[in-house]
């Protein structure tokens, strides 16, 4: 954040957790707020910007995407608020403090937008299991549980975006299996069917 005078500051408030941790939890918090901006501007930029065969269903995908993290978004910016701290929420703020990388502005095609959304959801779920383990450590279990739930939802979504992308990779020229296709897939434990 860029003014350390008032990512410090907390406001008074009687909840338990030690007032150095808050300010820990709060950097946090707020870096996630600022990702979580920056994916849900990139889910709409594809929602706006799809074309191709597929263009209705991702179309709907890509705003439905969007949507979930509009909550997030206020979730995330009300537990900085219960922990005594400032919500940087403007676009501003998110774009001066996302971990992701810049949107692509010149692509159309809906398999490039869902490899892009892909990368940055991938990232981004990276960033929620760390803070995870941050906040955990912390002594902030209901935030940690935060990001935990929020956690599950971007994995399954990107699990819903790499579906698309995944029977490309593992079919051959001629539209068949390719018979490498078991060496790129993970081999299932015997037993487990």
């Amino acid at each position: 954040m860029s003014d350390n005078s008032i990512t410090s500051r907390l406001f008074p408030t009687r909840i338990d957790i030690p007032a150095e941790a808050r300010v820990q939890i709060v950097v946090i918090l707020n870096q996630t707020l600022a990702a979580t901006s920056d994916l849900k501007t990139q889910a709409k930029q594809a929602h706006w910007n799809v074309k191709g065969t597929d263009f209705y269903q991702l179309h709907l995908l890509f705003d439905e995407l969007a949507g979930e993290l509009e909550e997030y978004i206020d979730m995330v910016a009300e537990r900085v608020t219960a922990l005594g701290g400032y919500a940087f929420g403007t676009a501003r703020a998110a774009a001066s403090n996302s971990i992701l990388p810049e949107y692509p502005l010149d692509i159309l095609d809906g398999k490039d937008h869902v490899t892009a959304l892909s990368d940055r959801y991938a990232l981004y779920a990276k960033h929620l299991r760390e803070a995870i383990d941050k906040t955990d450590d912390l002594g902030d279990l209901d935030t940690a549980d935060l990001y935990t739930e929020i956690s599950r939802t971007i994995d399954k979504r990107l699990w819903f975006l790499e579906a698309h992308l995944q029977v490309a990779e593992i079919k051959g020229e001629n539209g068949k299996a390719a018979t490498t296709a078991t060496t790129k897939t993970q081999k299932i434990p015997a037993g487990v069917k």
